[in-house]
């Protein structure tokens, strides 16, 4: 394995690489907050405007569904470019869309903009959907930041710091989102996010990321490097296998990305739910700040499933009556364990993963696993919407399900929740018996000799004879162009 403060790909964290880190990420934080302020605020507009779980469940699809579509292309822009220009476009080209959707509204009006039969909304949706996905580059961006910033054996308390800073987000979104649609309207909360996204530019040019060169394994990435991706992700034992899990644990996600909002909508006013999701928010950031704190053991894969098999259980659990607390209390844990999954898979992927390569390899796990999120929304909400909710509505299903989920209007989103939960806890304690849970838990552990290891993968240490004679260990390309 070779020393990662040799490897070209992986130069060794400046000395103030940690406190560069920490500015990039607030920064990042502080743009994720706004166009989440503007999305949650989409969705609970549009549901109090329509109580129409599909409009919801559509749109949350979309939003994923076009994450899932560019993220090839965005890892291969931050393989391709410096980390700070690729943040700094896509926060600008969020701004100039946000800024195309502002004139569009005022133009036509509330009024005809909430007529589901008419264009109008979805165009305005699809617009303001453009702009957040765009923003969604600064994410894998921020992911590379670690590898290029931040000591190796300190990458999984610095995934524990994202994921505290995305639960503040997540709290300070939750509030204002509900606040600014109920006093405010949409017209309002579309000029104070054009406001903050400004001023997140204005503070992303005053960073200083130190990134003297840019390394290409292969030569100058092509612009989807989808190929590249697939070979990076190949070379790594048992990744794949890796990726394709969280896919699947994406899968049953989409469940509670299309009805958590309409079920705390039935059961509080748009300001009051707004208030309680800042609450249960807040189990991002406890549970941020303890991976941040202690890291994630040994074996963060290990970690990731015994995790994602209790948050399958709480969710299962949360709507097993409609108890305004039960709820609340429900997603507060499972907030509080839902960054350890992330950041035990961003932990293993920086890892194992050469630094030149990691921007598409970010980008291909988040095509797949963004990709099965909207597929269960865009399922769900119809079959919750049509049939499921009515259902349960009826004395039928009321007889029947009532000792299980007691009574209430709500009881068919209950049980979708329950049937979810059940599928993740069988999913996640099934990924232990998978050969690749082994292979790439001994890979992550040892150095193959038996001896513990905390240095980051290598080109050199991951290339097999066939990808040498194809022509994927030309020597690395050093790019000396001046800061863009």
């Amino acid at each position: 394995m070779a020393d990662p403060q040799t490897h070209p790909g992986a130069p060794a964290p400046p000395e103030n690489g940690m406190r560069s880190f920490v500015h990039v990420l607030v920064n990042t934080a502080f743009a994720n907050i706004t166009t989440s302020y503007l999305w949650f605020g989409l969705t609970f507009w549009i549901y109090l405007e329509t109580e129409n779980v599909i409009a919801t469940g559509v749109i949350g699809g979309a939003y994923m569904l076009f994450i899932a579509l560019f993220s090839m292309f965005f890892g291969t822009l931050v393989d391709r470019f410096r980390k700070k220009a690729v943040m700094a476009w896509a926060t600008l080209a969020a701004f100039v869309v946000f800024c195309l959707d502002a004139v569009f509204y005022f133009l036509l009006g509330e009024e005809r903009m909430v007529d589901l039969t008419e264009p109008w909304f979805w165009i305005f949706a699809v617009v303001m959907l453009a702009g957040a996905v765009v923003e969604q580059l600064r994410n894998i961006a921020l992911s590379t930041t670690v590898t290029l910033l931040v000591p190796v054996e300190k990458h999984a308390n610095a995934n524990g710091l994202v994921g505290t800073v995305q639960g503040l987000a997540f709290l300070v979104t939750s509030v204002f989102s509900g606040l600014s649609i109920g006093f405010l309207g949409m017209g309002g909360t579309i000029l104070i996010a054009l406001v903050a996204i400004a001023l997140s530019l204005v503070h992303l040019l005053a960073i200083r990321i130190p990134e003297r060169e840019i390394v290409h394994a292969e030569g100058q990435p092509r612009w989807v490097d989808v190929a590249g991706g697939v070979r990076a992700v190949r070379l790594v034992p048992g990744l794949l296998t890796l990726i394709l899990f969280t896919t699947l644990n994406n899968l049953v996600g989409g469940v509670y990305m299309a009805l958590m909002d309409p079920y705390g909508l039935e059961m509080f006013s748009v300001e009051m739910w707004g208030i309680w999701l800042a609450v249960t928010s807040t189990g991002f950031i406890v549970g941020g700040m303890v991976i941040a704190k202690v890291g994630l053991g040994r074996n963060p894969i290990r970690t990731m499933l015994l995790i994602a098999a209790f948050i399958g259980l709480v969710g299962a659990v949360f709507a097993l009556r409609e108890w305004a607390w039960l709820y609340v209390a429900g997603m507060w844990v499972y907030m509080c364990f839902v960054p350890a999954v992330e950041a035990a898979e961003q932990t293993v992927i920086q890892k194992v993963t050469p630094y030149e390569k990691q921007g598409r390899v970010f980008g291909f796990a988040m095509t797949f696993e963004a990709a099965s999120a909207p597929i269960t929304s865009f399922l769900i909400a119809p079959i919750a919407q049509l049939w499921v909710i009515p259902y349960m509505r009826l004395e039928d299903g009321q007889r029947r399900w009532s000792w299980l989920l007691g009574e209430g209007d709500a009881r068919g989103i209950g049980l979708v929740f329950l049937v979810a939960g059940v599928v993740a806890v069988a999913l996640a304690l099934s990924g232990f018996l998978l050969p690749a849970y082994r292979t790439l838990s001994k890979q992550f552990t040892t150095d193959g000799q038996g001896a513990a290891t905390n240095e980051p993968a290598s080109s050199e240490g991951l290339i097999s004879p066939v990808e040498a004679r194809a022509g994927f260990d030309e020597p690395a390309t050093p790019d000396h162009s001046p800061e863009r």
